[in-house]
């Protein structure tokens, strides 16, 4: 049998008896706002609901992890290192990949992911892609980094 969820709690008192006493929508309509009112200590307090995205990645072993976009970040910077990238562009990058993972959501692979951050790593900094792409492609030898730096020379589409 499920157990019944106690309510919002007081964050003074610690009391599951909430009510609402004020709700609007905010954001733009992407959350709500709920003014509530402790039924034991009185006081007041704010809580928002927001949706929270359920975007996944199914990653090359078969397993699914929610998708993290300080975990693309990350890989971004090891990648950016010594590059002198500024904090925007890259902010910006990772917006864009995280936008095509919601638009391409609710489930994608890290494949498809791995290619968006080739994407925008090629616009920043070529020696930042090169060094993405040798881990992201599994370079064996000196053969791959030599085809991989003569695609960069070909035109883009």
């Amino acid at each position: 049998m499920p157990v019944p969820w106690p309510g919002m709690r007081c964050p003074y008192c610690g009391a599951d008896d909430t009510r609402v006493v004020d709700s609007r929508p905010v954001e733009g309509g992407g959350a709500i706002r709920r003014r509530r009112s402790c039924e034991t200590c009185e006081q007041r307090f704010t809580t928002y609901e927001r949706r929270e995205p359920a975007l996944m990645v199914r990653k090359r072993d078969g397993r699914l992890e929610a998708f993290d976009p300080a975990k693309v970040r990350a890989g971004m910077e090891r990648a950016l290192a010594d590059g002198g990238t500024d904090s925007d562009a890259l902010d910006t990058a990772v917006a864009r990949i995280e936008a095509f993972v919601e638009e391409h959501g609710p489930e994608i692979t890290s494949v498809e992911i791995g290619r968006q951050v080739l994407v925008e790593l090629r616009s920043m900094d070529e020696v930042a892609y090169l060094r993405f792409a040798s881990v992201y492609k599994d370079f064996a030898g000196a053969s791959d980094f030599s085809r991989e730096m003569q695609s960069l020379e070909e035109p883009r589409d």
